[in-house]
């Protein structure tokens, strides 16, 4: 039976994080029970209709006083009052971070005996994802207020956003003494949606110091050109002729790594002769599949791969038609999805209706296949302005590298704008440590938090 409640869960499930909005709802009772709007001073020369500065009403004239001195009392009242209220305000805040920061380390201790589902934490937030490493969050939060003026805020409460950058500030605490290895979404992470990067790029000597501490560094995108350094080339122009200008070492440029089609495509940075002026120059070279590839990802057929894409268009071109959306159908070798006619927009409802109408149909044809024919793991997402269907995604893209490249899941961060539920990043949950941002400026302030915590080995290049 249908009913009003599950509509609304189907609506709203999956612009939520059920974390995010836990902390969120802790940290909203003291705001509210504590952090009261501050006492109104009233001055009787600026209240309308009161009396001036030099006035005095009958009542008071004859008792002799003046209304001017009752007002600097309080006024001082309020000045005396302000920072303790302030300062309670702020304990408050951090008895609760510390709280869920001890929930967090014991599900971590329950996941190790292999009963995660028994945590406290589990048993409130059924859908919390595995940590990793242990998240300092009170000690994340005095950065955050120290920024944002969290405890000081009397009208707004700590936010979706305060949060979600206070547990990207916890968890660049707890991993920077282990790192070895940082991916990063393209768009909306990197540089912004449909562009490349530029040379300009404040983050281009941010990621050379990632690298000359010793890091791996690599985009996972979702941009698929099967084999095609030149596409992925020019898409980085910017921050590959950076390298090349602060003449890198091939040591160092062996460790910066691209991820194209979610999981399907590899390469690795590095000198190489450039096919038009037989210079120097600093590109990308292909890795061949069967060097990183499991086993059980060589084993995909690709008439099973095909298959599935069509399932996935023909619902993409239902959906198009029910909504009548000006798009164009997009398909490659391993992806198909919509994208926009003539720049145009589409609105964030109808991207995600695609996407999850689009989830459902595989989901139900992969069920109805059965055991005849191997489960093909996929990707449906709402790009921003576009929907994708690619086959694997980047829980399986972050796994190859780590493996590839000999990565702890508690040594290696994903950085990406999509972790809701109809985002391409949300399944890297399952493999690594996160970090949630949303622009390539967040992006910024997240590697400036986290560059001046590593070590750098003394190595000459």
């Amino acid at each position: 039976m249908t009913s009003s409640y599950r509509i609304n869960y189907q609506l709203r499930a999956h612009k939520r994080d059920p974390l995010i909005e836990f902390i969120k709802g802790l940290l909203l009772t003291p705001f509210v029970l504590h952090a009261k709007p501050r006492k109104p001073v009233l001055n009787s020369s600026v209240v309308p209709g009161g009396l001036s500065s030099g006035q005095t009403s009958g009542a008071n004239n004859s008792g002799g006083s003046n209304t001017g001195g009752g007002n600097d009392d309080e006024k001082n009242d309020y000045q005396e009052e302000e920072k303790p209220m302030v300062d309670a305000n702020l304990q408050r805040y951090l008895e609760i971070m510390k709280s869920v920061e001890a929930m967090i380390e014991e599900h971590r201790r329950k996941a190790v005996k292999g009963v995660p589902e028994h945590s406290r934490l589990h048993r409130i937030v059924p859908s919390v994802a595995t940590f990793f490493t242990p998240l300092p969050l009170e000690a994340a939060f005095l950065v955050a207020n120290a920024k944002h003026s969290i405890a000081a805020r009397r009208f707004v409460p700590p936010s979706f956003n305060d949060i979600r950058r206070i547990l990207n500030t916890a968890q660049v605490m707890a991993i920077a003494p282990t790192i070895s290895l940082i991916t990063f979404d393209g768009d909306m992470t990197l540089y912004d949606d449909g562009t490349s990067f530029t040379d300009s790029s404040p983050l281009i000597p941010l990621l050379i110091t990632l690298m000359r501490a010793g890091l791996r560094v690599a985009i996972v995108t979702a941009a698929g050109y099967p084999g095609d350094a030149a596409k992925y080339e020019e898409r980085l122009a910017g921050l590959l002729r950076s390298f090349q200008t602060n003449k890198l070492s091939e040591k160092l440029l062996e460790r910066f790594y691209v991820l194209g089609g979610e999981c399907n495509y590899l390469f690795r940075c590095g000198w190489k002769k450039s096919d038009a002026t037989g210079e120097s120059v600093v590109g990308l070279t292909y890795i061949q599949p069967e060097s990183y590839q499991p086993a059980d990802m060589l084993a995909w057929r690709d008439e099973d791969i095909q298959e599935l894409l069509d399932v996935a268009e023909e619902n993409l071109r239902r959906s198009v038609s029910a909504m009548n959306l000006k798009t164009t159908i997009l398909r490659k070798s391993r992806a198909v999805g919509i994208v926009p006619i003539n720049s145009g927009k589409i609105a964030r409802e109808q991207l995600d209706e695609c996407v999850l109408s689009t989830q459902q149909r595989l989901l139900e044809y992969q069920q109805m296949s059965g055991l005849s024919k191997v489960a093909i793991p996929f990707c449906v997402f709402n790009g921003g302005n576009d929907v994708f269907v690619d086959i694997g995604n980047k829980l399986i893209g972050v796994e190859v590298l780590q493996s590839y490249l000999g990565a702890a899941p508690d040594a290696t961060i994903h950085v990406g704008d999509q972790f809701l539920s109809t985002g391409n990043d949300f399944a890297t949950r399952s493999s690594c440590c996160t970090l949630w941002i949303v622009n390539p400026e967040e992006t910024e302030n997240v590697l400036r938090e986290l560059t001046p915590l590593l070590t750098f080995p003394a190595e000459d290049e």
